[in-house]
């Protein structure tokens, strides 16, 4: 009991994340739910951004995060918007998909249900953090009219939906 006592100390409040050791204890006890927004424009292309970290290595991602402690789905679909891109939008109230994602030998962050939502631009992305040409760095985005061929891999799932 004393470990779940020094553990709790280190939480100050679940709803606004976790200190980064105690996410990743957590990510190996149970699975992760996250959601990952689908945003496409009036032309139909679909806004992606780009990750490059130790978990998932580099490419193009659809934007998404992981819901907290008693937050609403749809509150993390509006805060991953905001925080992310820099954007607000609407969303349909059911999921597109709902994916088990189990990475084989990943201890930390291996287990993930992510539930795909189609987003609607009720404003424009944060210009600040647009590509524009050369390598991409992490967080810029990008309008695809197509899959790109280095979309991370544990996003081929959704390259049906990227068209």
């Amino acid at each position: 009991m004393d470990a779940i006592v020094a553990i709790e100390a280190l939480i100050k409040d679940p709803r606004k994340g976790l200190p980064e050791e105690v996410f990743l204890l957590i990510s190996r006890l149970t699975p992760m739910v996250n959601v990952d927004l689908l945003i496409k424009d009036t032309l139909d292309r679909t806004l992606l951004t780009w990750r490059e970290d130790d978990y998932f290595g580099s490419g193009w991602h659809i934007p998404g995060g992981i819901v907290r402690f008693k937050e609403l789905i749809a509150d993390r679909i509006k805060i991953v918007a905001k925080e992310e891109l820099g954007m607000e939008v609407e969303f349909d109230p059911q999921p597109l998909a709902i994916n088990e994602v189990i990475h084989p030998t990943r201890k930390d962050r291996g287990h993930f249900i992510s539930l795909l939502f189609r987003c609607y631009p009720i404003t424009q992305p944060d210009e600040a953090k647009r590509y524009n040409f050369g390598k991409p760095e992490a967080g810029q985005w990008k309008w695809h009219s197509t899959c790109p061929d280095d979309i991370l891999p544990v996003h081929e799932m959704y390259r049906k939906n990227i068209k």
